[in-house]
């Protein structure tokens, strides 16, 4: 993709909206208020436009509705509590303690709660330096209020003028992921290419495909107006993603074992030329993205027809020339022909006609494919306890401030000590890594967008030059804030510099200064805490991803199982045993990821770990494979040889859960996990085929193998031999 298509992707894609939406909300009612010389006034209306916009997340417009509706209520009420007793310090302190421990126990009800409570404790930190009567607290609240209403007013009516562009722009962002995707998978036929690190590449991908997957269901699955049968852009839409998820899993099915592949073919020049057909198939799903994302009409596919039959031209002098058994190859080709033909047809959903003659496959069913939220009271209580990651979290959110609070006012490095409270509220996570990876941005960000707005103001003077600059880092920063933390930080410093110098500030040098000594202060602070105020460590969160990803592939085999059996694939239930693979997999990558950013000392079972995801991760590709074999295979019958490797597969697999629950293994999945005791035994003649089904089977049964033993020696408990 060519810089200038970058750009345009950019520009057209939800990260820009944001920007431009947010910026235009807080901007607004200061620049009216200028006007009227009630800058105060305009800037507090700001600051609560400010705060209810980090609730305006993508999602269905009624749970932004929803959510920006309930962090107004709770940014008033702290707005108003804070405003009354930020004249007694020990109040304060008691304040600081229960609000930041309550509104970070938000986080149990999922991200956009967890963005109200981060709103209301940015009110309630902006609000304890202003020394106000009873009154004027109540105004100064009524203020941040109307400002609240007044971005959820805008950004509902931006929803409604163009009620598609966000489940637009968040499936074009899918799409391009899987785009990667299909890059990546295409670099494992390039010989020089390093296939261990090809793996791990693939791993980190599917973690983000999985999030981008799982933000798409949620606009469209639970979006009235997309659901709708009347609209022919919600129909594309739903097809478009449905399709995407599929092509997902046959690029997963394009899995082989590429040493040995490499081994037999490499010299022959067939891989390479692979490559390059399923490079062809990547840039056409970029094209596709760049198309619903900008909002453009769709051109027409390139045939890919000319390359796909030179590969198999090339395919079939593999055997003519060098005499080599080129069925692995054709079996690729039918995986790579499926791609191909996958795209073509979602390209044809922009033509009216061929829309108009698709339907929704079971779509009452999609529902069960989004995760629900709990709001109720249990749910807040059940976490309650000192094993709860969310619990020790809140504890050490509320002792932290309260530090940060102690250490602003006993030590005052300037004017706006808040700085430090500010920067331990949006740097302190519920895991190490996290903080530290978040500490390592807004220290980046600081230093470099504090030198660069000192520089600024040092050498431009005029003041409407300044006002475009403002206006740009605005954008930037808030276009960028859920894209890249650290470009977000760095725009954002240079611009409440210049506000600073608008707002009538001297010593532009000094305030800089300043704000970087408190950033510095409060990620020493956050640092300090998440390794010594009840730690969470992400090694006590590895058993739970093991053992579910261990399910996962359990169940998603069991679906080749069953097809092997001659029973009917259920579409609906297979999808979604292969979404639990992509969930279950996404969350133990995640984790693992997270483990290495930790201290050696709290890093176990590193290598054994690594391997462990790797090879699940290889196990589905597998499945997928098999899965997609069996699907097309003419004969219902099955070799015994056949239904003995499955069976052997199951086995280490339930044997591996064995070992991981031991004693607490799941009542509910019990019924679920019993091997199939009787299979048919047909006899059916060896062909290429049922070779290459043989070669698959065994390949799948070698990898279960691995992993048990794996298995073993993470739980101490290491097998000599797989279960027969």
């Amino acid at each position: 993709m060519n810089q200038s298509r970058e750009i345009k992707t950019f520009v057209f894609s939800q990260y820009f909206s944001d920007g431009l939406r947010i910026t235009f909300g807080v901007l607004l009612p200061a620049l009216i208020c200028y006007q009227l010389d009630k800058i105060e006034i305009g800037l507090t209306i700001s600051l609560g436009a400010l705060c209810v916009s980090i609730v305006d997340n993508p999602g269905p417009v009624l749970h932004k509705r929803n959510g920006m509706l309930f962090c107004n209520l709770f940014v008033f009420i702290t707005a108003i509590l804070t405003g009354y007793i930020n004249e007694y310090p020990i109040l304060v302190g008691v304040e600081i303690v229960a609000l930041s421990f309550f509104y970070s126990m938000f986080s149990v009800y999922g991200p956009r709660v967890s963005a109200i409570g981060t709103a209301a404790l940015l009110i309630m930190i902006l609000s304890i330096d202003p020394k106000l009567s009873v009154f004027g607290a109540f105004e100064h609240a009524v203020y941040i209020l109307a400002g609240g209403l007044w971005y959820l007013v805008l950004s509902l009516s931006v929803s409604q003028i163009r009620p598609f562009r966000p489940a637009q722009q968040e499936l074009g962002e899918c799409i391009k992921e899987v785009a990667k995707y299909v890059r990546l998978k295409a670099a494992f036929y390039d010989t020089r290419s390093d296939v261990q690190k090809n793996y791990k590449a693939l791993i980190d991908q599917q973690v983000i495909i999985h999030q981008q997957q799982d933000s798409v269901r949620e606009i469209l699955y639970k979006s009235r107006l997309v659901m709708s049968d009347s609209t022919t852009t919600g129909r594309m839409l739903i097809l478009t993603f449905v399709d995407i998820v599929d092509l997902f899993e046959q690029t997963m099915a394009t899995f082989y074992d590429y040493e040995a592949i490499r081994k037999t073919y490499g010299y022959t020049g067939v891989l390479n030329q692979f490559k390059s057909v399923i490079e062809k198939i990547a840039e056409e799903l970029e094209d596709l993205s760049y198309i619903i994302t900008s909002n453009y009409a769709a051109a027409k596919m390139n045939d890919m027809q000319p390359y796909l039959n030179d590969l198999k031209n090339t395919i079939d002098l593999v055997e003519a020339e060098h005499g080599l058994n080129n069925l692995v190859l054709k079996k690729i080709l039918v995986n790579v022909r499926n791609m191909a033909s996958r795209t073509q047809k979602i390209y044809s959903y922009f033509n009216p006609k061929s829309l108009a003659n698709e339907e929704i496959r079971s779509k009452t069913d999609l529902d069960k494919f989004v995760s629900h939220q709990d709001f109720g009271i249990k749910n807040f209580r059940d976490n309650l306890n000192i094993h709860s990651a969310i619990f020790r979290h809140a504890i050490r959110v509320a002792l932290v401030m309260l530090i940060g609070y102690l250490v602003s006012k006993l030590f005052p490095f300037g004017h706006h000590s808040y700085w430090i409270l500010l920067t331990i509220l949006v740097i302190l996570k519920p895991g190490f890594s996290l903080t530290k990876q978040r500490n390592y941005e807004r220290l980046i960000g600081t230093v470099a967008g504090g030198l660069a707005g000192a520089f600024i103001l040092i050498f431009i003077t005029d003041q409407t030059v300044l006002f475009i600059l403002l206006l740009l880092f605005m954008i930037a920063s808030y276009s960028f804030q859920r894209l890249n933390y650290v470009v977000s930080v760095i725009f954002m410093t240079p611009y409440i510099l210049i506000l600073f110098h608008f707002l009538g500030a001297s010593d532009n040098l000094m305030i800089a200064q300043e704000r970087i000594t408190d950033t510095l202060v409060g990620s020493a602070i956050a640092l300090a805490a998440n390794y010594f105020v009840l730690p969470t460590w992400e090694y006590h969160q590895l058993k739970n991803n093991v053992r579910e990803v261990l399910i996962a592939n359990y169940q998603y085999l069991l679906n080749a199982a069953n097809l092997q059996n001659g029973k009917p694939l259920d579409i609906t239930a297979y999808k979604l045993t292969r979404k639990a693979v992509y969930v279950s997999s996404a969350n133990i990558g995640t984790t693992f990821q997270r483990m290495l950013s930790e201290p050696k000392s709290k890093q176990k079972n590193v290598r054994e770990l690594h391997r462990f995801v790797v090879l699940n991760h290889i196990l589905s590709s597998y499945t997928a494979t098999l899965i997609s074999t069996l699907q097309q295979r003419t004969s219902s019958a099955a070799p015994p040889e056949h239904i003995k490797l499955v069976r052997k597969s199951l086995n280490n697999l339930h044997e591996s859960i064995r070992l991981i629950n031991h004693s607490d293994f799941p009542i509910s999945l019990a019924s679920e996990i019993i091997i199939p005791h009787r299979m048919t035994t047909d006899t059916v003649p060896q062909d290429y085929d049922s070779r290459l089904l043989s070669e698959q089977l065994e390949l799948v049964k070698t990898t279960s193998s691995d992993i048990l033993k794996i298995t073993g020696l993470l739980t101490g408990k290491a097998k000599t031999q797989s279960p027969s």
